[in-house]
Formats: C-alpha cells, structure tokens, sequence
C-alpha cells in the first residue's frame, strides 16, 4: 500500500538529553526517520531538548522546536504547528510516554491528529504489565510469574507466595530505573518504596527472579499487512539478572540449537503479531539453559536500543524502514538502501559475529558502586565485527578505552586463586576479565558455569585466547604462530610483547577488509561497509578498484563510545566535517566503533570503516586506502591521541599540527607560549610524587586545583583545601602508572567564560562568547553556560578577543580551537586550549546561525576565512539568549557523590532559547527536569560549608520572600537568624530523631542547597545526604551560583507557558 494520502505534516517527538538508558541511539533512529519522512515530501516538525545531536540540526526538519519535552509544551506546538499526525516510537521511552498521555487525555482527537508507528492499545499491551502477562496468556506464551502491586505491603505478602529472590520493575520508567533484585523483604521494601515513586502510574510488578536463564533476543519488524520478518537474534553473554544495556551482547544467538531457535523466533513473530506492532520490536526471552523451557521477559514495541545493534550488526535500516511503516508503506514496496536491488522483506543473514561491549562510568567514579544488576550503569557501548568470537572479542577490548589490548587485566595478577574464584561471585563491570584470569588459572568451564551461569560455549572460546597466548609466549615465534594470533585477532604490537621477540617483516601482513551487506554476499551491495580480518581476499581493495571515482580521499577519524567527557557533540562535528568534505568535492571516508551513532550509519560517508580505533588498526586502514589526508580534529581526545603516530607515519593531517597540539598539552612548552603572547595564567608547578605535590601546594597557597596532564573531561581532577586532600589524590592517581606529570596550579575562584574560534592560520573567527553561571572550578561540561555572555564588560570582552586572535597565531591553529578562560578581579586569565573541537560546537552552532564545522573543514583544505565572507574577530550577536543546561544520570551510579567540581559528571545537555536570559533559564531548567514550584508555600533545606555561609544569605532571603520556610543544620541555622532570616534548626544526621535524614524523607521538600569541603566518599554525612536526595527525586543544589539562577527564576513568577517558543530553523 502506497503512501497515506491523509499525512502530509508530521509531528516527531525526540528523546531529549542523554541518560544513562536512553544515549545517541535515538538521535541515529530519529535522523534516519526524519530523512525518510523528507524524502517521501511530507513537512517534518520536530521538538527534542538536545542541542548536541545531528537530529536537532537545520538540515534535518523543517521547523525544529529545542524545547523542553514536556506534555505542555508539546500541546503548545501541536496547537500552534497543526501537525495531522505524530511519530512516536523513535524518541525513545521519552517520546512514547508523552504521545500515550496525549492520547490518552484525548488531547490528539480533539486537534485531529492521528499516531503513527503504534496505537495506544499496543503501547499499552506491551508497557502495562498487567495487560502484558493477560496479552501473553491469551497467546500461550510463557510469563514468569509476577503481580503488579500498588504498595509495598502487597508487595511483601505476593514475594512469601513466590519466594525470594524476587525482581521489582517500576511500569514506565526508562533504563531498568527504580527496579532491581531483593534477596529479603528489607530490600524489597526498600526498593519498592522507590520503584513506586518513580513510576509515573505508581504501580510496579513483583517477578520471580529467574537469573542464570539464557537471555535471548529477536528484532522484529512488521507491516500494517501483517507482513513480518526477524533482523537480528541476539544473545547477551550475561545471564538474565544484569540489564541487556550492560551485558556484552553477540549477533547472532550463538549457543542456541536449531530447535531452541526455531521456538523462540516464532515466539517472537507471535507476540508481534498479537500486540499488532507497526514498525520495529524487541522482545526479550529468558531461556533455561538445561530444558526447553522459556520465559517471555518484556517487548519494546518502539525502537530501541537494541534495534540501533541489530541494524548496524546487520546493516539493515530500521528506523528507516519503520518510519515508511508508519506512513504506510508495506515490506515488499520499501526497497533495501544497503544492496539496491532487494526488497526490506528479505531478512537480513549474517556471516560474522558482532560483539557489543558497554562502556561505564567508574574510571571516572572511582567510589561508585559497580555491581551490575537489572537497573543500567553503561554510559555508551563499542561493536566489534570478526570472522570468530575471538577476534571479535579482542577488537572489542581494544575498542573500549581502558588502554587494554587481550583480555589479561594488569591488577589481578596478583591476586591469589582463592581470591580470584571469590571475585567469580562479584557481578559487575570487571567480571569478564576475571573469567579470563580464572581460566588463566586452569578453573574449568563448568566451574565457571556452575558460579557465574556464563555458557560454557563463551568460556571454552575465551580459553582458546588463553591457550594462544600461552602459545606465544612458550619456545621461539614461528611464522604459524604469528599467522594462528592474527586470525585470532592480536596486533603485532601485542605478539611482540607475549612472545618477546621481534617480528621478521617478510612475515607482517596487513589486515585485509570484508563488507557488510545484509545477505551475506548474495547480491552485491551498493553501500561499502567494511570491517578487517586476517582472510586472503580484501573486498575493500576490490571495492576501490572497481569504482574509481579520481576524487582526493579524507578520512575522519571518530570519537568511539560515548563516555562522561566526550559525548554525542563530537560525533556531530564528525557527520557535519562529512558533509563538507563531500560539498567540496573530495570523498569522504569514516573509521568509528560506536554502534548508536549517525557518523556509523550506512549512508553517512562515503565508505565506513567499522573498527578499533588504536594506531596499529588505523595503519591498517590506511594501507587499504591511503588516503591524500587525515582529520582528526573532530573525533575528541580518542582521534587526538593518534595525532603524533600518524605524523611519524608521514600523513598529511589536515588541520593544526601535532606540534601545535603537543605545544597546547605539554606544560612548559605551553608556558613559553604564553609569555611570547603576553596573558597571564594561574601560577602552577609540575610534579610526580606525593612530596612534591605538598611542597608545591603550600608554595602557591590552599586552595589548590590537581590535574594530570593530557586529559578529557576533568577526569580525575579535584580542587585541595589542606595537605591531607593533596595526599588521598596523589594515591588515587599513582596507583595508574604516571608517564604524565600531574600539574598543581593556583585555584582562582572567578567567572569562568569559553570561546569556541575557527582560524585559518592568519584571521580568526570568534562565533560567540559564553558565560559559565557557576564560577571557576566547576567542569565546564557541568556548568549552565548562557550565549551571549550577559555580565561582561566591553574591555573585558575586547580583551578576550584580543587574547583568542593571539593565541590562535602563536599555536598556527588551522581550523577550531577552545579556550577557557576565568575574569578574576578584573584581569582575564588563560586555564587551557584544546585546539579541536569541543563540546559547545553544536549548541552555538545552531543558535548564532554560523556553521562552525563546515568553515573549519573548509579552512582546513585550504580556503581563507575572508574569501568565504566572514571578517576577522567576534561575530555579532544573536537576537537571542540559549542557555545550555547540563543533565545528570546520577539516580542510575550508586554511591557517585553529586557535588560539582572540577570533574566532569553529566551526561548529556538541554538548552532553553529565549529573547532574554530569564526566560531562556527558565525553559533550560524546565527542560533538565528541575520542578519549578510556584505555589505560595515551598520548603528549602540549607546544609553549606563555612565559607558559604554569608554568601547563602542573599539566596535564602529571595526564597524567604516568595513564602519558602527554611530550614538549616545548626551552624548555617544560627548565622541566617543573626541575620534576621528566620531558619528553622535541624540536628545533624548522628543527632536525636527527628534529624536531617528524617526531614528529607518525610517529602517536603521543594529544593535543598548543600555544599561542603569535602566529598566523594561515600561515608561521609554531606554526600549521604546528596544522595538521599537523588534517591527520593529532590533537586540538590551543590553550587551557590546554580541556586541563586534558580532563586531568580522563580522570583519571575512565569511558568513555560508564559515564554514563546522558538523555532531554530529561522534562527
């Protein structure tokens, strides 16, 4: 059936900003779609908070809202737009949510408009637990058994009925949030006292805890004909118990017979068909490993996390495909991109494994709790492809960023065996390194299976690695041994190291590249897709051969998993550096290994290398393709780190030169230049041990700001008040090797401000200047920024200017640079230069209107900043004020304090545009998920540090004056009554009931302003009270600064609906 004549403008709902449970996969499925839609000539609108994706970019609809994703908002722009219809199953779990309470109200009847993609009988067959056990009963599909409960009293009486272990799901959340496994009623009362109150229905259902079952899953796609077919099985390594976002999943099922796989695939084509999904569905299964048994464990009938996998495991479109679903298209008329001549009815068929392996966030977190379990902790995943499991598995850790290259983890050599088969028990992010270590240790796969539940085909394979390298290690390196490590996946540089020997270079062989085309080479593919292996054959130098196209070849390097401190914003410079370079006329190539990004999809680049990203892969890649130059500018400190090995090489690196980079990182170097410019700095020294750090520190007087040198989002940097702080962080950070010194510089507590500029080598462009709201010493990925800077003076601005342009001639940067400075008394000051692109590329992008990636690109291959019309300095301001607010996953990480400081801690960003400041802090707090209450009677508790106490004042009157009582720990209590604000005094947590923790909980609450000197570790007072905030949903405020903006916004007395919304495509 041919398009629906009754759809002309459609209504996409994104997913907002990045969660944990919900990162850039969506922002891959809602671009697709949004293509799809376009090219079919229908009029897209689209509303999404997230001003870092390609999705909320100009190209990508025809009237783009970033506005808050909330159920008024959305009423405002479907009155004002009058879209025919919405799209709901491709912003995620945030997108379904608020298209079914707009059915749901019957808000969409009213206004005429219809819902795509999936009814609001299916959602709720699939969402509600109840109507899903009845669903599946009705079918004959298996449940386990499980009630849903309204109390924690029924709670507990239906867990003695089942027996623990039980598992608590909250209906409607997002990422497992709220959920997780009670061994006893203590924790079951706990756990569902908090999964009821993050269930917008308050309901949660009670199940049988089954882990130790297979867990299995199918990705389905149906048509409104009832057309369906299967895309992927996949198989989670982990047992059913740890969350499918933090298993390491392989495509396809591999352990399964024929029969176990049979059954459960047409179980999956069943339970489609019954719930009547259009478009694409997950189901999940629990498979018992010792019987056919089997267990239906949830469906998502939405795109997914999983459907971003399967479709780049499988190079099959399904967001694509699903959004011609939903505008009525059948299989058999949507044509598949990827080979050009099938049809999207044939299902996909695979002739390699694809292992997918999550990225947490505990290198940066090191107090958070790791245990993993049925609520997610991964903040990005890496995909690997290989002709085995275990080639898959070693480009995969060698993908995720933890400096690994075998699966042999430095810190447990040491360990005893006992300790090792005690840690066997541990479920969390480093157990599959301890599999390796007790297979190592000659522990045998049953052993194995019996404690952790793994199948024995996973560990039989991994012992195959343990045996190779046991091989190489053991007599001389023979050219088979080298041939036997490189089909199994090891870089020379690894065989070296285990053997100890050199590799003769009659012997060295490149990798050669297979495609991936959907039908296993049945029919040729139109798109190249590759991934590297040790076979003859290299289909990627047959590819070149065959279409010659005389175009000079670019490569770009990517930015790997997505990870605190280098999000989705360097994937967006990534695809818009694409879209340049083939503007430009030069063929465009990509290398990346994240598997929910745009830069991966099919159709992106010209050709996409789907690898590692370590120098000898890359050597690889270069040797299939050699390329006339490299990018690295775009893909975040992972590209950045490859800047002096490909100079080595001798490639032309397009951009600022590896010396100009080194000169911004290294220390003294960065000095000197400095000084040439004339700008000051903050005083520092550069030290190596923990001596030297506290005669340093003393030398330049407390407070003080530690930082290793080379790093990406703040990691591991803390801001020391005494000797006692400089010494706890020097033994964090010297038990990781130090090749880097670590850098102590004098702490300046002023306005921090950042300036994004492009330069050509001689004129420079500043596109704007942003102000931090908090001052110096919070990350700036974790500040409230505001465009334009609203307090600056017009010598301090012209100073700044000034500055940017000599700087960026003395480091001859061609192309982007950052730089963070601090206006402290009056003078400005230099804190760093990052000559690449940063995070505050997208958002400032969109609202000045100046496409600072594309210029970049353009100056990058030569092009001067003049010819192309834009003059030297800043670009004049907008006619508006985008204030961009981070967002935090904190209610995911266990034990993470929330206090900001000088490490970055978010996870994803919003942004609020207005015509004024007020207004668009208003719309960028709205859109965080901070509750603004106007009610006449609000409660605020204040617990701050000594040396707030007189600066808290001012904040605590403006909340006085709009009717808030307050309340206040004894010593912050008494300075507000001498200062006639009238707190009321809470005891502290070892007090008498009723204390502090007793307030907190009794839920009256509106806000709570808490800081304090020290933090982190997670016995401490002040941080138990933080995260008993987060646990019961109360907005905590750790900065003076963030609580005065606050303070001002409700002063305002607006609600969202008071403040115009802005369309940014006219921007």
């Amino acid at each position: 059936m041919p398009l629906r004549s009754d759809v002309k403008r459609v209504l996409v709902i994104g997913s907002g900003p990045i969660v944990i449970g919900q990162a850039a996969e969506f922002d891959y499925a809602g671009t697709q779609a949004c293509r799809a839609l376009r090219e079919e000539g229908l009029e897209v609108i689209l509303i999404n908070s997230n001003p870092a994706t390609i999705m909320t970019d100009k190209a990508m609809a025809d009237k783009i809202y970033i506005e808050p994703l909330t159920l008024d908002v959305v009423k405002r722009i479907i009155k004002h737009e009058k879209p025919d219809s919405v799209l709901s199953t491709l912003g995620g779990q945030t997108g379904l949510t608020l298209s079914m309470q707009l059915a749901k109200e019957g808000f969409l009847a009213e206004n005429g408009v219809k819902l795509l993609g999936a009814d609001p009988e299916t959602i709720d067959k699939a969402e509600d637990r109840q109507m899903f056990k009845d669903t599946m009963e009705s079918i004959g599909q298996p449940c386990i058994p499980s009630k849903v409960v309204e109390t924690v009293e029924d709670a507990v009486s239906f867990a003695e009925e089942i027996h623990y272990p039980v598992i608590v799901r909250p209906a409607f959340t997002l990422g497992g949030s709220g959920g997780g496994i009670a061994s006893d009623e203590q924790e079951l009362r706990e756990i569902a006292r908090n999964g009821l109150r993050l269930s917008p229905i308050t309901q949660v259902l009670i199940e049988k805890c089954i882990s130790g079952w297979k867990e299995i899953e199918f990705e389905v796609i149906r048509d409104r004909k009832g057309n369906i077919i299967t895309v992927c099985s996949m198989e989670n390594l982990d047992p059913v118990g740890v969350h499918t976002g933090d298993s390491i999943v392989v495509a396809p099922a591999v352990t399964l017979a024929d029969k176990e796989y049979q059954m459960l695939r047409t179980a999956a084509i069943n339970i489609v068909q019954a719930l009547g999904v259009e478009g694409g569905c997950n189901c999940q299964f629990a498979l018992r490993p010792d019987s056919f048994e089997y267990a239906v464990i949830e469906v998502n009938p939405r795109v997914s996390r999983s459907s971003a996998l399967a479709s780049k495991a499988t190079g099959y479109p399904i967001a694509k495909v699903a959004a011609k679903i939903a505008i009525g298209y059948t299989l058999d008329e949507i044509v598949n991109a990827v080979t050009g001549k099938t049809y999207a009815c044939f299902e996909p068929t695979i002739d390699y494994i694809v292992v997918k392996f999550p990225k947490w966030p505990f290198d940066k977190f090191v107090y958070g709790k790791r245990t993993l379990g049925t609520q997610m902790k991964a903040t990005g995943e890496i995909m690997s492809i290989g002709s085995s499991f275990e080639q898959a598995m070693m480009k995969a850790v060698r993908s995720i960023e933890l400096g690994l290259d075998t699966l042999d983890y430095g810190k447990l050599a040491d360990k005893s065996d006992e300790e090792i088969l005690a840690l066997l028990h541990n479920c969390d992010d480093e157990r599959i390194f301890v599999v390796y270590e007790a297979l190592k240790r000659g522990v045998t796969p049953d052993q194995i299976f019996e404690i952790t539940k793994i199948d024995r085909w996973f560990t039989c394979k991994l012992r195959n690695l343990v045996d190779l390298e046991r091989y190489l290690a053991d007599g001389a390196l023979t050219q088979r041994k080298y041939e036997t490590a490189k089909k199994y996946g090891f870089l020379d540089r690894t065989i070296n190291r285990i053997s100890g020997q050199e590799i003769p270079d009659a012997w060295k062989r490149h990798a050669s590249y297979k495609m991936v085309d959907t039908c296993a080479a049945e029919f040729s593919a139109e798109t190249p897709y590759f991934y590297s292996t040790y076979d003859r054959e290299n289909e990627a130098a047959e590819f070149l051969e065959n279409h010659p196209s005389g175009k000079k070849k670019v490569l770009v390097i990517g930015s790997g998993p997505i990870r605190i401190g280098q999000g989705i914003e360097f994937d967006y410079c990534s695809v818009h550096c694409v879209w340049a370079l083939k503007e430009e006329g030069y063929e465009a190539i990509i290398a990346n290994n994240n598997p929910e990004t745009v830069s991966t999809d099919f159709d992106t680049s010209d050709r996409l290398y789907f690898d590692p990203l370590t120098p000898e892969d890359i050597d690889n890649l270069l040797e299939t393709e050699k390329p006339w130059g490299v990018v690295v500018q775009f893909g975040g400190q992972t590209a950045i780190k490859l800047t002096k090995h490909l100079m080595e090489r001798g490639e032309n690196i397009l951009g600022t030169c590896a010396d100009s980079i080194d000169a911004a990182e290294d220390r003294e170097r960065f000095d000197e230049v400095l000084e040439q410019c004339g700008i000051p700095r903050p005083k520092g020294h550069t030290v190596m041990t923990s001596d030297e750090a506290v005669a340093a520190a003393n030398d330049l007087g407390y407070p003080v700001l530690l930082r290793p040198s080379y790093v990406l989002g703040g990691q591991n940097m803390i801001i020391a008040y005494s000797d006692a702080d400089v010494r706890e962080y020097m033994a964090i950070i010297t038990s990781h090797l130090i090749e880097n010194p670590v850098l102590i510089d004098k702490y300046m507590m002023g306005k921090e401000i950042e300036v994004d500029a492009i330069c050509d080598g001689e004129d420079y462009l500043i596109p704007g200047i942003m102000e931090h709201i908090e001052r110096a010493g919070v990350h700036s990925g974790d500040s409230i920024s505001v465009y334009p800077a609203q307090t600056l003076s017009q010598k301090i601005k012209a100073t700044l200017i000034a500055y940017t342009g000599r700087l960026a001639r003395a480091l001859k940067v061609v192309g982007l640079v950052n730089i963070q400075y601090v206006v402290y008394n009056g003078d400005v000051y230099v804190i760093e230069v990052n000559p690449r692109s940063s995070r505050t590329v997208p958002y400032i992008s969109k609202v000045t209107g100046v496409p600072m990636v594309d210029i970049a690109t353009r100056v990058m291959l030569g092009h001067r900043l003049r010819d192309m019309g834009y003059g030297s300095g800043l670009y004049p301001e907008a006619e508006y004020v985008a204030v961009k607010v981070p967002v935090f996953s904190f209610e995911k990480l266990h034990d993470v304090d929330t206090m900001l400081g000088p490490e970055m801690k978010s996870t994803g960003e919003v942004l609020g545009i207005a015509h004024n400041f007020e207004e668009a802090l208003l719309k960028g707090l709205t859109a965080a998920g901070y509750k603004l209450n106007h009610k006449d009677e609000g409660n605020l508790l204040l617990t701050v540090k000594d040396s707030d106490q007189i600066e808290v004042l001012e904040i605590a009157e403006k909340f006085e004056k709009l009717g808030y009582h307050l309340y206040a720990t004894p010593g912050c209590a008494s300075v507000l009554n001498r200062h006639m604000i009238a707190a009321n005094t809470v005891r502290k947590m070892d007090g008498d009931h009723p204390n502090i923790m007793d307030l907190i909980e009794s839920g009256k609450l509106d806000y709570i302003i808490s800081t304090s000197s020290k933090g982190r570790i997670p016995a401490r007072h002040s941080v138990q009270i933080r995260r008993k905030a987060v646990e019961l949903s109360i907005p905590c405020l750790t900065s003076l600064d963030t609580a005065n903006a606050l303070a001002n916004c409700l002063k305002m007395q607006k609600t969202i609906d008071d403040v115009e919304l802005v369309d940014v495509t006219k921007i």
